[in-house]
């Protein structure tokens, strides 16, 4: 009695996630761009915070460019044809928040010296 529960709770809950499709054509588009947009702003700010905690400013300011060896994971996923797909949709969510960063933070700096 109690194993036909546990198997009924056990179907239930592979049906609570059946919208979770991972071989759905738009799931490594939408996860690798927004993996990237994480990878831009969350992976360098947390490097540094780590950084910081361990180092002198100094020493994490001279260390900080070492944030660069982290390429190589989406760099690497390229070679895979499974991950393929999802690494260059991380790398349009990379270039895409990068541009948009910079471009932010051109018209703020412009209008700053403007006014």
């Amino acid at each position: 009695m109690e194993t036909d529960q546990a198997e009924q709770h056990e179907v239930a809950g592979d049906r609570h996630f059946e919208w979770w499709h991972h071989s759905h054509p738009t799931f490594a588009g939408i996860t690798g761009f927004f993996a990237g947009m994480l990878f831009v702003t969350a992976l360098p700010g947390a490097f540094i915070g780590i950084l910081r905690l361990l180092f002198s400013y100094e020493t994490a300011s001279a260390l900080f460019p070492l944030v660069l060896i982290a390429l190589a994971l989406p760099i690497s996923m390229l070679v895979k044809r499974k991950t393929r797909r999802f690494a260059q949709f991380m790398f349009v969510g990379m270039l895409v928040t990068a541009l948009a960063t910079l471009g932010v933070a051109s018209l703020v700096l412009y209008f700053m010296v403007d006014a």
